[in-house]
């Protein structure tokens, strides 16, 4: 009896941990929260989310710099360029039909899954077996990421595991000097 109520209490405990698993999602109204590191300064940045036509709109504000950058259709769907652009030059900054903005296309993300693998800005990022896959929290909670590695520099990127928006959680490492990490996400 003993261990049929120890077995039991370890499957509920086990079940409550798994749903606890966070996968960030974004639709209209999401803010999404970041810490960006830029040629060595420190900054937070919000993208704000608004989804008009399968067009996704993010208004960036950061430091005093506020601008909407558009990610179309067909680049949620097939880009393979991120692109790293922050509106500075423009209050509304429209992608290329293939960049995306702090995250990767959904091909991208098929790709990943099925052969651990993809292709963005003309480099092959593989899967990180030395990486563990659910390493980080918000608010509290594991978010579920995959781990990948430049094969040609030590660029390491965290994708959320989430087909429709596969955010870029964190990446380090970029030799652009350009490195973020997803500090909080807040459905309005």
């Amino acid at each position: 009896m003993k261990n049929t109520i120890l077995v039991i209490l370890f499957c509920a405990i086990s079940q409550m941990g798994i749903s606890q698993n966070y996968v960030p999602s974004i639709k209209n109204n999401t803010e999404l929260n970041y810490i960006c590191k830029l040629h060595g300064q420190t900054r937070t940045l919000q993208l704000k989310a608004k989804i008009v036509s399968d067009t996704l709109h993010l208004n960036l504000d950061t430091r005093g710099v506020k601008s909407t950058i558009i990610t179309l259709p067909e680049a949620l769907k097939n880009g393979n360029a991120l692109s790293y652009n922050q509106g500075e030059y423009s209050n509304i900054l429209k992608l290329k039909p293939n960049e995306t903005f702090f995250m990767i296309s959904r091909s991208a993300y098929q790709d990943l899954v099925k052969n651990n693998r993809f292709i963005y800005n003309n480099t092959t990022y593989v899967l990180n077996k030395s990486q563990d896959e659910n390493n980080f929290l918000i608010e509290g909670k594991p978010v579920e990421t995959v781990p990948v590695i430049a094969e040609i520099d030590q660029t390491e990127m965290w994708i959320v595991k989430n087909q429709e928006f596969p955010l870029i959680f964190k990446i380090t490492k970029n030799p652009l000097g350009i490195n973020w990490t997803l500090i909080k996400i807040t459905d309005k």
